[in-house]
């Protein structure tokens, strides 16, 4: 016994050696009122300082795992629901198995057949993946994260490692809400609800606007984003989608499925429409808004990386074209250009609808981390995100050009589409399945994201991709394109 123990470096010693005897309590190797070694002995055994074991054996005490007898030592305290035998307890609950599999009912069934990272490709060290669309934490600014942190530490720690309130920090509320009226939004009879990203606040609003005598109807882009129609299809919503134009939704396509059917909510994601990454126009904008309104169905807008706009104009959020209407439920978070690792989102919204979701949101996970909200004001508060989101822009805009050229000179078969954002995607001859191509292009190190997982029906998108670059060198880049271009052409040849 004694011989297993091992140290590693990044933890106290003396809390390692406590752990360490209290497994060998708890599995039964040292038994209820077996007497442990004295403390010079274990430091002999365990090769640790005998002031390292002093310590551990009374973090055993205090926790209640043994006892001290004075002039004698310390012994193991008797376990209370401890297995009396080997193979089970004396009523045989140890053995006690259940199914779980079984019994998942189809919520759970459908959680696991949607989830995109769980189907996901196992790649091999060393390969080249477009997958990701996440923030390069090589432009994190740590130094001004970590000086935020402290700076609001230093002024109310106490109270932010209490609990918060479920509608959010109100500090941030106020600064999010000032920002979103910087975006030309009304906000006159609107509200905010601080959520745990955007997937969180999503689900809520879903939740909230989902009939209860019957399946919901949805109508939304086509192709969309993959956690919406994940979702959606959990939440029970019917989806309808409506194919996209070169400019955003096809306008007329959705007035003509709206004269023929009735639909509880409509998601649309204007700016760098994942994954496509098309910003709807100007033009477009409101003449979805005016459909919106005749046929009354609520738009929730997903303001996914409006802030990464290469050039142009400023355009303005579908919510801000609804003035003082209260018809457009925006979702927004900085998870694809600041700190995905903080997981803030906000919901804006008509006041008493963001009323009954924060009763949700309590009901579900009480507030979202005070931690979190805390640092991600102080750092916006401390005027550190326009400098990062200049920095930002310009290094997602090169390599956005780069890989943009990279694809035109390597994969000209392909149409491509992408305004900016972290990603583009392309459109393959119908002589290209992309899940075939994918299969061959790993084999020569490069992985990417298949389009199909992206459309509404099964079947759709089998000769699109997308192509995320925003964590990926340069040289990859280039070398990453190439092979996909050699093996698309193979394809196209058979």
């Amino acid at each position: 016994m004694f011989q297993d123990f091992k140290l590693v470096s990044d933890r106290p010693v003396a809390i390692q050696v406590k752990e360490y005897v209290n497994r060998l309590i708890i599995k039964g190797a040292l038994q209820a009122d077996q007497k442990l070694p004295s403390t010079r002995e274990m430091s002999g055994l365990l090769k640790v300082s005998r002031n390292t074991v002093i310590a551990a054996y009374e973090g055993l005490k205090d926790d209640g795992f043994t006892y001290a007898i004075p002039g004698k030592g310390s012994y193991v305290a008797a376990m209370v629901g401890q297995s009396t035998a080997d193979n089970g307890g004396a009523d045989g609950s140890a053995t006690w198995q259940i199914d779980w599999k079984a019994r998942m009912n189809e919520y759970a069934v459908s959680a696991v057949e949607l989830d995109m990272m769980k189907q996901g490709i196992r790649a091999k060290k060393g390969t080249i993946s477009f997958t990701s669309i996440a923030p390069d934490e090589q432009l994190f600014d740590m130094g001004d994260v970590r000086r935020a942190f402290m700076d609001r530490m230093a002024i109310e720690g106490q109270v932010l490692l209490n609990y918060g309130y479920a509608k959010g920090y109100k500090p941030l509320v106020d600064y999010l809400m000032r920002y979103m009226e910087n975006k030309g939004v009304d906000i006159s009879g609107k509200d905010m609800l601080i959520t745990s990203g955007f997937t969180e606040g999503f689900d809520i609003v879903l939740s909230a606007l989902r009939p209860s005598a019957r399946r919901g109807a949805a109508i939304c882009e086509n192709p969309t984003h993959h956690t919406a129609i994940k979702n959606l299809k959990l939440q029970g919503f019917e989806i309808t989608g409506i194919p996209m134009e070169r400019d955003g939704i096809d306008v007329e396509r959705l007035e003509a499925v709206l004269q023929t059917n009735s639909f509880d909510l409509a998601y649309l994601t204007p700016s760098y429409h994942n994954p496509t990454g098309i910003v709807m126009s100007s033009a477009k904008r409101s003449a979805v808004m005016k459909l919106m309104m005749r046929y009354q169905i609520p738009v929730i807008e997903d303001g996914f990386n409006e802030e990464l706009r290469y050039s142009g104009a400023h355009i303005a959020p579908l919510i801000a074209t609804a003035g003082q209407g209260n018809g457009v439920i925006y979702i927004g978070s900085f998870s694809k250009v600041l700190f995905p690792g903080l997981r803030v989102g906000w919901v804006l919204g008509d006041r008493a609808l963001i009323d009954t979701l924060e009763s949700i949101k309590r009901a579900r996970t009480i507030h979202t981390s005070t931690i979190d909200q805390s640092i991600l004001y102080q750092y916006l508060l401390n005027g550190n995100f326009d400098k990062y989101v200049k920095k930002a822009r310009t290094e997602y805009k090169r390599k956005y050009e780069l890989t943009k050229a990279c694809c035109e000179a390597h994969l000209p078969e392909a149409q491509l589409s992408g305004d900016g954002g972290l990603h583009l995607f392309l459109t393959f001859p119908t002589g290209v399945h992309t899940r075939q191509l994918l299969e061959a292009c790993t084999e020569q190190g490069v992985i990417f994201t298949p389009g199909d997982k992206f459309f509404i029906q099964e079947g759709e998108g089998t000769n699109t991709l997308r192509l995320g670059f925003s964590r990926v060198t340069d040289e990859n880049i280039e070398r990453g394109i190439q092979i996909i271009g050699k093996q698309a052409r193979s394809f196209l040849k058979a």
